[in-house]
């Protein structure tokens, strides 16, 4: 019964019932799952790697990471939280692998900046050349940019970013405003170190 369920709407189950049926070799279960997640981890390797042919090999990368580590999922986080680091830590293979020089980059290399949904970047985006925040994020070392993105870009919160990076909320908060501070300084010209830190409530 459960296993006709699953065929028939494996897009009404949550995460956690269609992990275990893919886990037991129910292949539309597993489908359903990728389906759900596709969109977000691509968006996370766009937003990390830039460059949308590393980013396109990051994502692709991930996805087939998660297919084959999925048997070793434990289920003590959440499974969003485990795809996307795995997701982030293919990004950051990626970026290891291909360092190049900061490139101008389109909208749709932006995804999670279009105009109908503003985010915590956008503005910078509209005020200045869109390869400065390329070239911006890339400046920044990737304790700050890695989770500034996952907050600014992805819209994750601190306890999701902490348990993706294994840091402590308190720390990715300081990076991530650290990070903020960095980029408007590199935007601005400026060669500050960054550390006025400028805190966001909770969430």
């Amino acid at each position: 019964m459960a296993e006709r369920v699953v065929r028939a709407h494996p897009d009404r189950l949550n995460d956690e019932a269609l992990v275990g049926a893919a886990q037991a070799g129910d292949r539309a279960a597993l489908d359903a799952l990728l389906r759900r997640h596709h969109d977000r981890v691509v968006a996370i390797c766009r937003q990390l790697c830039r460059d949308r042919s590393d980013a396109d090999d990051a994502a692709q990368e991930a996805l087939i990471a998660i297919v084959r580590g999925l048997d070793r999922f434990d289920g003590r986080s959440r499974f969003s939280t485990w795809a996307y680091r795995v997701t982030t830590n293919c990004c950051m293979d990626e970026l290891r692998r291909r360092r190049r020089r900061p490139e101008p980059v389109d909208d749709a290399a932006f995804p999670g900046l279009a105009d109908d949904n503003p985010g915590p970047l956008d503005h910078a985006v509209r005020s200045d050349d869109r390869a400065w925040i390329s070239a911006g994020l890339e400046a920044l070392p990737e304790e700050f940019r890695t989770p500034l993105v996952l907050r600014d870009v992805a819209d994750l919160d601190y306890a999701t970013i902490g348990e993706i990076l294994d840091l402590a909320p308190g720390t990715v908060r300081s990076r991530i405003a650290r990070g903020r501070a960095r980029l408007a300084r590199l935007l601005d010209g400026n060669q500050s170190d960054g550390s006025d830190v400028v805190e966001e409530p909770n969430r």
